[in-house]
This record gives structure tokens, sequence and C-alpha cells, in this order.
């Protein structure tokens, strides 16, 4: 009877309203699809050791910018990762939460390949490098299992991911077959002309757009009570 006593309570709707999560984790997944296709353009190309070194001392601005765009991707994609969750209910959902995992490891190991780019502009701008002594530093084991490691997380994750969006028919076919085409891409980018093996980035950010597009209609078609 004591109505004054009771504690006061929010509505569902406003709770609803404030976990209303998808829409800001969709916007950021295609913020960080964005930057990471805008960094790989951008990206000075060289042949060997001795090309990287003339790049970074005639383009250090240049090197410095693709690596802070690099990091910022490597933030947004892992933030924009529970929005590409909210498309499995039960098929492929285990498939999307292994493709997820996979990702987020790509993900992260981004940010440290940003590290890297910023380390080796200082040890150039610096003078701590020659030719030889970069070349010697590329083939060390160590430094070689991060790199690899990385790139194959990033692409088994995104290979992972276009299988799980089929098994689960959330989204047109087109989006899964983006990924999975860009997947394949990969072991062509060495006999394709850079500018076009650069450009098929692209098929990745358009397909993350995609997901990201279908994830917040999805959202937006559930009830609200």
């Amino acid at each position: 009877m004591r109505h004054a006593d009771r504690p006061p309570t929010l509505s569902v709707s406003v709770v609803q309203k404030e976990l209303d999560w998808v829409p800001v984790s969709s916007a950021l997944l295609v913020t960080g699809a964005m930057a990471l296709s805008f960094a790989s353009l951008l990206s000075p190309t060289g042949g060997d050791s001795s090309d990287s070194l003339s790049i970074v001392e005639q383009h250090d601005g240049r090197w410095l910018a693709v690596a802070v765009i690099y990091f910022i991707a490597s933030v947004t994609l892992t933030l924009g990762l529970p929005s590409v969750l909210s498309l499995f209910d039960r098929r492929g959902s285990r498939m999307g939460t292994t493709s997820a995992v996979v990702l987020s490891v790509g993900f992260i190991g981004t940010a440290g390949f940003a590290m890297l780019l910023v380390f080796f502009r200082a040890l150039v701008i610096t003078g701590s490098v020659v030719d030889k002594g970069l070349g010697d530093v590329t083939k060390e084991a160590g430094l070689s299992v991060f790199l690899y490691g990385w790139i194959a997380a990033f692409y088994l994750g995104e290979l992972l991911l276009g299988i799980a969006l089929l098994m689960a028919r959330t989204t047109p076919r087109w989006i899964p077959l983006l990924l999975i085409a860009h997947v394949l891409f990969l072991p062509l980018q060495s006999v394709l002309p850079a500018v076009v093996g650069k450009a098929t980035i692209l098929l990745l950010a358009v397909g993350f757009a995609g997901i990201a597009i279908e994830a917040v209609a999805r959202d937006n078609g559930r009830p609200r009570h």
C-alpha cells in the first residue's frame, strides 16, 4: 500500500533503447572495412627491402598515415564483430562463432601490424637500419610467424564467415560470395597487377557493408515490447 517506498523503475522500452547496440556495432563494422580498404589502397608498394627503405624516406608521412588508419581499422572492426554474430540464430551459429573468434585474431593482429609499420618508420628515419640489415630482419623466424599467422587468421576467418552466412541464409547470397571471392584472390596476388591486387580489398569492404546493412535491418524487424 505504500507506493512512495517503491524504487524507481525504468520502462522496458527505455531499457531496450539503451541496449540497442546493433546499429552502433554495424556502423563500426562499416567504418573498419572502409578504413582497412583505404589503408590498403594507400599503402606504398615495394619489391624488396631497398624499395621499402626508399619509400619510407621519401613518403614517411604517408607511411605513418597508413599505420594510423590500420590501427583505426583494427579497433573498429573488432567492435563491429557483435553485429556479425547477430545474424546467426540456429543455422550456422557454431561456424559463425568460430569465424568471429578467428577474425578477432586477424583484426587485433592488424593493430600489431600498424605498430610494426610505425616502428620500422622510426628505424629508417633515425638511420638505425640499412638495406642488408632490413633483409635479415624480415627473414627472422619470430616475425615471420607473427605476420603469416596474422594473415592466415584474417583470411581463414573471412572464409569461415562466408561459409557460415551461406549456411545461415540470413543475408543475400552475394554477400558471403564476395567474402569468399576475396579469399580466393589471395593466391593470385603475385600474378595480378599491383593496382588490381590492391582493388580486391573492395570485395571485403562491400561484403562487410552488406553484413552491416542486413544486421540493422534484421534488428529493426525484431518485435519491440
